[in-house]
């Protein structure tokens, strides 16, 4: 998770898409391949500008749905739904579990800073969850599940059984498919 705009001022958020995806170019030096947003971001303009740049965006087309929609739109929107759901619901575990609804700091600086902290231990606990499924998986026997003591650690088989079950991906634009 990336914190980029914190206002206490009332906005329509839908006119930050394109300084995010911007910002997104220039950390990871190309555009996304999909965006996956709320209603309020697909506005036309959005749109217009996300097709100009062959970026994908998530959610139904504006105007009357179409009668007939194949199997491989059906399934691309549930794979995007599921996506978007997944990022929504960092947000509500960050409330949840790291107490980012109980911030009742007065000063806007110290809220801030206590809601950057509580972003930081949300992606901290995620990477020591990578680190510790990625460290039990050297001693655990992929086909049966039990433990096991391997003479030696090779990185590379379990760099594989990772890519295999999908929870890294090793393909040059893994990221594209993370906006």
């Amino acid at each position: 998770m990336f914190l980029d705009k914190i206002s206490w001022e009332n906005f329509n958020e839908s006119c930050h898409l394109k300084e995010q995806v911007e910002k997104y170019k220039e950390t990871f030096g190309y555009y996304p391949e999909s965006v996956h947003v709320d209603k309020i971001y697909r506005t036309r303009e959005n749109r217009n500008w996300c097709k100009e740049r062959g970026i994908r965006i998530s959610g139904p087309k504006l105007g009357r749905p179409p009668k007939n929609v194949s199997e491989e739109e059906k399934k691309q929107a549930h794979s995007d739904e599921c996506f978007r759901n997944a990022i929504e619901g960092k947000f509500g575990q960050a409330k949840r579990r790291f107490s980012l609804n109980l911030v009742m700091t007065k000063l806007p600086e110290t809220s801030i800073t206590s809601i950057a902290i509580t972003f930081l231990f949300v992606n901290l606990s995620k990477l020591l969850r990578q680190f510790l499924s990625l460290f039990l998986s050297l001693f655990t026997n992929n086909r049966t599940g039990e433990l096991i003591k391997p003479p030696f650690i090779n990185f590379d088989y379990t760099l594989n059984n990772f890519y295999v079950l999908k929870l890294i991906d090793l393909s040059e634009n893994s990221w594209s498919k993370v906006a």
